[in-house]
Parts: C-alpha cells; sequence; structure tokens
C-alpha cells in the first residue's frame, strides 16, 4: 500500500483535484490511539486495489489538527479517528470511522 501524505491545504485541495481523474482514499490517523492504529494495519494488511484505481492518502491528525478540521467542514463529515472518506469528483461520496473501516467495505462501495 502506497501512502501519499496530506501536510497542508494544498494537498488536501490536490486530491480533490486528482479525485476527479480517480478516486481517493483519506485515512485521518490519530498516531495516539491504538483503536486507530489497529485501523491502519487492517487497511494495510487487506490492501487488494491493484487491479482497481484508488489512491490511499494519509494525514496525521495530531500534527495537522487544522487540516484534518477541514476536511470535516469541506466534505461535511462528523469528525472522527480513525476515519476514512471516499472522495470521488471531489466528494465524498463515503465515510467510515473506527472498527467500520474495512478493505471489503470499500470494494462494495467503491462500485457504486
Amino acid at each position: 500500500m502506497d501512502w501519499k501524505k496530506i501536510e497542508s491545504a494544498n494537498d488536501l485541495n490536490a486530491v480533490v483535484e486528482r479525485s476527479k481523474e480517480v478516486p481517493c482514499l483519506i485515512f485521518k490517523h490519530s498516531t495516539r490511539c491504538s483503536i486507530s492504529t489497529m485501523a491502519k494495519y487492517r487497511l494495510e494488511d487487506d490492501w487488494n486495489f491493484e487491479g482497481e484505481k484508488l489512491e490511499a492518502y494519509y494525514l496525521d491528525l495530531i500534527s495537522y489538527r487544522n487540516i484534518s478540521k477541514e476536511i470535516a467542514e469541506r466534505f461535511q463529515v462528523h469528525h472522527e479517528s480513525p476515519q476514512v472518506l471516499l472522495i470521488k469528483n471531489g466528494e465524498c461520496t463515503y465515510d467510515a470511522s473506527h472498527l467500520d473501516i474495512t478493505v471489503n467495505e470499500l470494494h462494495e462501495v467503491y462500485a457504486d
């Protein structure tokens, strides 16, 4: 799994623009939370999107709280941690948090 980091508002804007060409996954990770660490490992261990095109982006929300807040506001989702957002054509089409974050679920909503 090839994580691309989000560390600035410009990075987030680039993800939104990129999502107009290919769906993008944003994973908001709390480096201080064991549940967040478990969710990240589960994504990495089960990741099997090689045949499909889905780019994965990573936000360390402890270091970049302002970007995490901007994500919640921009996509009109309740801030949670850990959290994934599936971005297509500049819009959030799916979000999940905690133990609801699974690759199988991503495959189901990816096809929508």
